[in-house]
Protein backbone atom coordinates (compact mmCIF):
# COMPACT_ATOMS: atom_id res chain seq x y z
CA UNK A 1 0.00 0.00 0.00
CA UNK A 2 1.48 3.40 -0.94
CA UNK A 3 2.47 5.84 1.80
CA UNK A 4 -0.24 8.50 1.87
CA UNK A 5 1.53 10.69 4.43
CA UNK A 6 2.40 14.17 3.08
CA UNK A 7 6.12 14.87 2.75
CA UNK A 8 7.70 16.38 5.86
CA UNK A 9 8.21 20.10 5.53
CA UNK A 10 11.72 21.39 6.29
CA UNK A 11 12.11 22.88 9.76
CA UNK A 12 13.16 26.20 8.19
CA UNK A 13 9.54 26.62 7.06
CA UNK A 14 8.93 27.85 10.60
CA UNK A 15 10.59 31.04 9.36
CA UNK A 16 10.49 30.79 5.57
CA UNK A 17 6.85 31.51 4.76
CA UNK A 18 5.66 31.63 1.16
CA UNK A 19 6.14 35.39 1.24
CA UNK A 20 9.69 35.03 2.52
CA UNK A 21 10.47 32.48 -0.18
CA UNK A 22 9.05 34.84 -2.80
CA UNK A 23 11.43 37.59 -1.66
CA UNK A 24 14.33 35.13 -1.66
CA UNK A 25 13.45 34.28 -5.25
CA UNK A 26 13.35 37.97 -6.22
CA UNK A 27 16.69 38.72 -4.57
CA UNK A 28 18.55 35.64 -5.74
CA UNK A 29 18.97 33.51 -2.60
CA UNK A 30 16.14 30.99 -3.07
CA UNK A 31 18.33 28.31 -4.70
CA UNK A 32 20.81 28.46 -1.81
CA UNK A 33 18.01 28.19 0.77
CA UNK A 34 16.31 25.38 -1.16
CA UNK A 35 19.56 23.42 -1.07
CA UNK A 36 19.54 23.59 2.71
CA UNK A 37 15.83 22.73 2.83
CA UNK A 38 16.55 19.57 0.86
CA UNK A 39 18.75 18.49 3.77
CA UNK A 40 15.98 19.15 6.31
CA UNK A 41 16.35 22.87 6.97
CA UNK A 42 17.43 24.20 10.36
CA UNK A 43 18.44 22.14 13.39
CA UNK A 44 15.47 20.76 15.35
CA UNK A 45 17.06 19.33 18.48
CA UNK A 46 19.44 20.87 20.99
CA UNK A 47 22.90 19.48 20.32
CA UNK A 48 25.66 19.24 22.96
CA UNK A 49 27.40 22.16 21.22
CA UNK A 50 24.31 24.36 21.48
CA UNK A 51 23.79 23.31 25.11
CA UNK A 52 27.36 24.33 25.90
CA UNK A 53 26.82 27.73 24.24
CA UNK A 54 23.56 28.26 26.12
CA UNK A 55 25.36 27.61 29.39
CA UNK A 56 27.74 30.53 28.76
CA UNK A 57 25.44 33.33 27.64
CA UNK A 58 24.35 36.18 29.87
CA UNK A 59 21.94 37.94 27.53
CA UNK A 60 19.20 37.10 25.04
CA UNK A 61 16.14 38.67 23.43
CA UNK A 62 12.69 37.08 23.51
CA UNK A 63 10.27 38.01 20.71
CA UNK A 64 6.55 37.36 21.06
CA UNK A 65 3.39 38.70 19.44
CA UNK A 66 -0.23 39.20 20.37
CA UNK A 67 -3.04 37.35 18.63
CA UNK A 68 -3.47 40.44 16.45
CA UNK A 69 0.18 40.21 15.39
CA UNK A 70 1.59 43.12 17.39
CA UNK A 71 5.23 42.17 18.03
CA UNK A 72 7.26 42.75 21.17
CA UNK A 73 10.91 42.06 21.94
CA UNK A 74 12.04 41.82 25.56
CA UNK A 75 15.56 41.50 26.95
CA UNK A 76 16.30 38.61 29.27
CA UNK A 77 19.61 38.30 31.09
CA UNK A 78 21.41 36.99 34.12
CA UNK A 79 24.56 35.16 35.15
CA UNK A 80 25.90 32.34 32.94
CA UNK A 81 23.46 29.46 33.25
CA UNK A 82 20.35 31.60 33.76
CA UNK A 83 19.03 29.99 30.55
CA UNK A 84 19.02 26.22 30.95
CA UNK A 85 18.57 23.19 28.72
CA UNK A 86 15.95 20.86 30.21
CA UNK A 87 16.04 18.26 27.44
CA UNK A 88 16.92 18.09 23.75
CA UNK A 89 13.74 19.97 22.82
CA UNK A 90 13.28 22.39 25.74
CA UNK A 91 15.01 25.42 27.24
CA UNK A 92 13.78 27.41 30.21
CA UNK A 93 14.54 30.27 32.55
CA UNK A 94 13.24 31.88 35.71
CA UNK A 95 11.31 34.97 34.61
CA UNK A 96 12.69 37.76 36.80
CA UNK A 97 10.32 40.53 37.84
CA UNK A 98 11.07 43.74 35.91
CA UNK A 99 8.91 46.71 34.94
CA UNK A 100 5.68 44.77 35.57
CA UNK A 101 4.20 45.48 32.13
CA UNK A 102 3.85 41.70 31.57
CA UNK A 103 3.68 42.09 27.78
CA UNK A 104 5.36 38.74 27.10
CA UNK A 105 3.15 36.88 29.58
CA UNK A 106 0.05 38.43 28.05
CA UNK A 107 1.15 37.56 24.53
CA UNK A 108 1.86 33.94 25.47
CA UNK A 109 -1.69 33.49 26.74
CA UNK A 110 -3.05 34.05 23.24
CA UNK A 111 -0.08 33.26 20.98
CA UNK A 112 2.62 30.82 22.14
CA UNK A 113 4.94 31.32 19.15
CA UNK A 114 8.24 32.99 20.05
CA UNK A 115 11.74 33.60 18.79
CA UNK A 116 14.77 33.70 21.06
CA UNK A 117 18.01 35.39 20.02
CA UNK A 118 21.03 34.33 22.08
CA UNK A 119 23.92 36.79 22.05
CA UNK A 120 27.59 36.45 22.91
CA UNK A 121 29.02 39.87 22.09
CA UNK A 122 32.45 39.00 23.43
CA UNK A 123 32.93 36.15 20.93
CA UNK A 124 30.59 37.71 18.35
CA UNK A 125 28.31 34.70 18.24
CA UNK A 126 24.54 34.62 17.76
CA UNK A 127 21.99 31.81 17.71
CA UNK A 128 18.29 32.09 16.83
CA UNK A 129 15.72 29.70 18.29
CA UNK A 130 12.10 29.43 17.18
CA UNK A 131 9.42 27.56 19.06
CA UNK A 132 6.47 27.79 21.40
CA UNK A 133 6.62 29.09 24.96
CA UNK A 134 4.51 28.81 28.05
CA UNK A 135 4.63 30.34 31.50
CA UNK A 136 4.64 27.99 34.50
CA UNK A 137 3.75 29.71 37.75
CA UNK A 138 2.71 26.84 40.01
CA UNK A 139 5.84 24.67 40.06
CA UNK A 140 8.14 25.76 42.88
CA UNK A 141 10.50 22.85 42.23
CA UNK A 142 10.98 23.86 38.59
CA UNK A 143 11.46 27.52 39.53
CA UNK A 144 14.06 26.59 42.13
CA UNK A 145 15.89 24.48 39.55
CA UNK A 146 15.98 27.34 37.04
CA UNK A 147 16.83 30.13 39.48
CA UNK A 148 20.56 31.01 39.43
CA UNK A 149 22.19 30.31 42.79
CA UNK A 150 22.96 33.46 44.73
CA UNK A 151 21.44 35.79 42.13
CA UNK A 152 19.61 38.78 43.59
CA UNK A 153 16.25 38.87 41.79
CA UNK A 154 12.61 37.92 42.21
CA UNK A 155 10.80 35.45 39.94
CA UNK A 156 7.18 34.33 40.19
CA UNK A 157 7.10 32.03 37.18
CA UNK A 158 9.28 30.10 34.78
CA UNK A 159 9.21 30.32 30.99
CA UNK A 160 9.64 27.07 29.06
CA UNK A 161 10.31 27.08 25.32
CA UNK A 162 9.74 24.03 23.15
CA UNK A 163 12.24 24.30 20.32
CA UNK A 164 10.92 23.92 16.76
CA UNK A 165 14.10 25.01 14.97
CA UNK A 166 17.36 26.84 15.56
CA UNK A 167 20.11 28.31 13.44
CA UNK A 168 23.51 29.93 13.82
CA UNK A 169 24.06 33.33 12.24
CA UNK A 170 27.31 34.72 10.93
CA UNK A 171 29.26 37.19 13.07
CA UNK A 172 29.08 39.97 10.48
CA UNK A 173 27.90 43.28 11.99
CA UNK A 174 27.86 41.98 15.59
CA UNK A 175 29.76 44.55 17.70
CA UNK A 176 32.53 43.15 19.87
CA UNK A 177 31.79 44.05 23.50
CA UNK A 178 33.20 42.80 26.80
CA UNK A 179 31.68 42.38 30.25
CA UNK A 180 32.69 45.13 32.66
CA UNK A 181 33.62 42.61 35.40
CA UNK A 182 35.99 40.76 33.06
CA UNK A 183 37.53 44.01 31.86
CA UNK A 184 38.01 45.12 35.49
CA UNK A 185 39.68 41.80 36.35
CA UNK A 186 42.05 42.15 33.38
CA UNK A 187 42.90 45.72 34.38
CA UNK A 188 43.70 44.58 37.93
CA UNK A 189 46.01 41.88 36.58
CA UNK A 190 47.79 44.42 34.38
CA UNK A 191 48.10 46.90 37.24
CA UNK A 192 49.62 44.16 39.41
CA UNK A 193 52.18 43.34 36.70
CA UNK A 194 52.97 47.03 36.20
CA UNK A 195 53.51 47.43 39.95
CA UNK A 196 55.86 44.44 39.96
CA UNK A 197 57.84 45.81 37.01
CA UNK A 198 58.08 49.25 38.65
CA UNK A 199 59.48 47.68 41.81
CA UNK A 200 62.04 45.71 39.77
CA UNK A 201 63.08 48.92 37.99
CA UNK A 202 63.48 50.72 41.32
CA UNK A 203 65.64 47.86 42.63
CA UNK A 204 67.85 47.97 39.53
CA UNK A 205 68.29 51.73 39.93
CA UNK A 206 69.36 51.26 43.54
CA UNK A 207 71.94 48.65 42.53
CA UNK A 208 73.43 51.01 39.92
CA UNK A 209 73.61 53.99 42.27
Amino acid sequence: MPDLQPPKRPSSDVVFSDSVKSVQEELGSRAMMAEREAKGGFHETITPELAEFIGTITTCYLASASAAGQPSVQHRGGPPGFLQVLDEHTVGFADFVGNRQYVTLGNLRENPRVALILMDYESRRRVKIWGEARAVGDDTELLARLFPAGYRALAKQAILITVAAWDINCSQHIPEMFHAARVAATIMQLQSKIGLLEREIDELKLKKS
